[in-house]
């Protein structure tokens, strides 16, 4: 009976003690960045609204809005609505100038830096109404830039970055405009 007991014992002790096994993860962490990816999805949205008024350009709808008007108004009443009243004012007063503000980029006079800002490019022009036009320009970029990015949580710089990839994308043939030289690691003014 002792030795049944013995083995008993033995037999509870082999099988009863447990044993931990820690292994890795077989997959690599993963980190989620949508939030991140869909902030700046966000910024892009506001700036088309924007930029919508200020260019007052209307594009051809798609065929599931050709029966309503209300696309039209849809870039109009997001800056409004989301953005503020003083957005929709300063992308109203950016549309008053814009003409202007082309022309004299058109003859390189004008150039559209790479901080989303208009600058002068031909050192001692000295036209009176080119000066002030680039003043209240930069001020009413400066104040929408402010709000997206209080908007979204991010740094007005992000969206100025963002802004003027836009705005060069956007600018006439003739432009002077700041890009990133890669090879030197500097910003170079080039002609659009």
């Amino acid at each position: 009976m002792k030795k049944v007991l013995v083995a008993a014992m033995g037999m509870f002790l082999l099988f009863g003690c447990a044993r931990v096994r820690v292994e890795g993860a077989k997959e690599p962490i993963k980190v989620d960045i949508s939030m991140r990816l869909d902030i700046y999805q966000h910024v892009a949205k506001d700036i088309d609204a924007i930029e919508s008024i200020v260019s007052g350009d209307k594009k051809a709808p798609s065929k599931a809005n050709t029966q309503s008007l209300m696309h039209y108004l849809v870039g109009f009443a997001y800056a409004q609505e989301v953005l503020g009243a003083n957005v929709e004012e300063a992308a109203l007063r950016r549309k008053d100038r814009k003409s202007a503000l082309e022309a004299w980029q058109k003859q390189g006079i004008i150039g559209e830096n790479s901080m989303g800002l208009v600058e002068m490019r031909k050192p001692g022009f000295t036209d009176p109404p080119v000066e002030p036009l680039i003043a209240a320009e930069n001020k009413d970029r400066m104040m929408i830039y402010r709000s997206i990015a209080d908007k979204n949580g991010i740094p007005v710089a992000e969206v100025q970055k963002m802004y003027a990839k836009r705005l060069q994308e956007d600018a006439p043939s003739g432009t002077p405009i700041e890009v990133f030289n890669g090879a030197h690691t500097t910003y170079e003014w080039k002609i659009k």
